[in-house]
């Protein structure tokens, strides 16, 4: 295991419960309280806002979940062990989790959810119960086309989908540990089940508890029949095939997202909505336990929403798969009420989630982190002690690369198969060539700068090239990406 500097004795009595909350492709504007649409309806996330600090400029590490959520769970960009795009991303060997450092605190750590690292099989390093996580109970995304199925997991449905199906459909056996485990009902409502139990069992220690939604991902239509009937919407049917029938999957595909899914936007919201309510019943779970202000909640994304799924991230341009701004700024909020945290708040602070762990160890009481995380502790910022960090973010899938330096962000797309693909299986639209925006007065990147200031968009290029030399990206061709979707 790699070395770390900490121990029990760096932790101060009275370290909180944490919970960290990773949805799938939500969309940015896709919260009640931002008022965008008046049917998006997510009472316990407003709130959990109105309980700590909203953070509207908040990023994840890549517009795709595999390297995403690498770079979370490890604290450090993946782009260190040369994570950049589906298949590209390896689990973080070198480096310790998340769970790994709490679990040196005297922490106990539960996962429960959507695990997508790159490739994971059962028994590797990258799954929960081999990087820090003592309870789990998880899916291999991985091994299944990047998503869970939401109703369906288990061998009889393996059959019926069969081998191609299964994997595009996403219905193997969930695990508990390294046991599979069969579930034939819904996985929103079966992971706040789990988390509830979870705080219960443990609610006499510290504990680390990591909730991995699969919703909002696509196919939202896989919900609960009675959920279907009490809205008024119609079922449908998931897509069952063989290895031969790919162009098959692709024409289903094709009428399965926006814009050609009937009641698609209807079926995402109502995926929200259900998720938020698990959201609503953890918190409740806390209260119940009276651990609510002394738990520290933090709730994202793991890219930008999708149009795959509907998501909605006004006012930002670009999805899911882009380096727009929305497929990588996200939904990000704090709560932590007995921890000093404002409450209702708002903050400028550009925020990453790489910020995350060193923020966690900085709410146990570390006060001697690891040296090499990529993030920053954000307490002082959330308790409105300090002004807000300028920051440098970075951003590299090879054929696609950006830089956020203060206001200035510069991104640069080679277009090839890959972008081609993007756009005409996900109706994602990567863009081409350079792009300069200045983000404090065109947020929805409107305004192409490079020809008005050309020596900012160099010295911005000079410094993505710099940081790239430092990280195992130096090799990766920068014309396409293997395993796009």
């Amino acid at each position: 295991m790699p070395h770390s500097n900490m121990n029990e004795s760096t932790a101060v009595p009275g370290r909180p419960n944490i919970v960290l909350i990773v949805s799938d492709d939500h969309g940015y504007a896709d919260r009640g309280a931002t008022g965008v649409d008046p049917a998006v309806l997510t009472p316990h996330l407003d709130q959990l806002a109105e309980n700590g600090v909203t953070c509207p400029q908040a990023y994840v590490t890549a517009p795709v979940c595999s390297p995403s959520r690498a770079g979370l769970i490890a604290g450090r960009h993946q782009g260190r062990w040369g994570g950049a795009w589906f298949g590209h991303t390896e689990f973080a060997t070198q480096h310790r989790t998340i769970a790994e450092e709490l679990s040196s605190l005297g922490y106990t750590c539960g996962y429960f959810g959507k695990v997508h690292y790159g490739s994971e099989d059962i028994g590797d390093r990258a799954c929960p119960p081999h990087h820090g996580f003592d309870t789990t109970y998880y899916g291999l995304a991985g091994q299944q086309q990047g998503r869970l199925n939401y109703l369906r997991h288990s061998q009889e449905a393996v059959a019926e989908y069969g081998q191609e199906g299964s994997w595009r459909m996403g219905v193997q056996p969930m695990l508990d540990g390294d046991e599979p485990e069969e579930l034939e009902g819904f996985l929103t409502a079966e992971l706040g089940r789990r988390t509830r139990q979870f705080i219960t069992d443990n609610a006499d220690r510290p504990f680390f508890a990591m909730v991995a939604f699969n919703a909002v991902h696509n196919f939202c239509w896989q919900l609960p029949p009675e959920e279907l009937q009490r809205r008024g919407l119609p079922s449908r049917e998931d897509w069952h095939g063989s290895e031969s029938d790919t162009a098959d999957y692709l024409e289903w595909y094709e009428g399965s997202i926006s814009p050609n899914l009937e009641h698609g936007r209807e079926y995402y919201l109502a995926q929200l909505e259900l998720m938020d309510r698990e959201i609503g019943s953890i918190s409740a779970e806390l209260a119940r336990h009276g651990l609510a202000e002394d738990t520290l909640i933090v709730y994202l994304t793991d890219n930008g929403g999708s149009p795959c799924n509907y998501g909605d991230n006004t006012p930002l341009r670009g999805s899911k798969y882009t380096l727009w701004e929305g497929g990588i700024r996200v939904p990000f909020i704090v709560s932590w009420p007995g921890g000093g945290i404002t409450r209702g708040a708002s903050t400028d602070q550009v925020v990453s989630s790489l910020d995350i762990l060193p923020t966690l160890l900085s709410a146990a009481g570390v006060t001697d982190p690891p040296t090499d995380l990529d993030g920053i502790d954000l307490l002082p910022q959330l308790r409105g002690q300090r002004t807000p960090q300028e920051r440098t973010l970075h951003w590299d899938c090879g054929f696609q690369w950006a830089i956020r330096s203060g206001d200035w962000k510069l991104t640069h797309v080679t277009a090839g198969s890959t972008t081609a693909a993007i756009q005409s299986v996900e109706h994602a639209d990567p863009g081409s060539g350079y792009r300069l925006h200045d983000l404090r007065h065109d947020p929805g990147e409107q305004r192409d700068l490079t020809g008005r200031h050309p020596q900012v968009a160099r010295d911005l290029e000079a410094a993505h090239e710099a940081w790239r030399a430092t990280t195992d990206l130096a090799g990766l061709d920068r014309t396409e990406a293997a395993h796009w979707a």
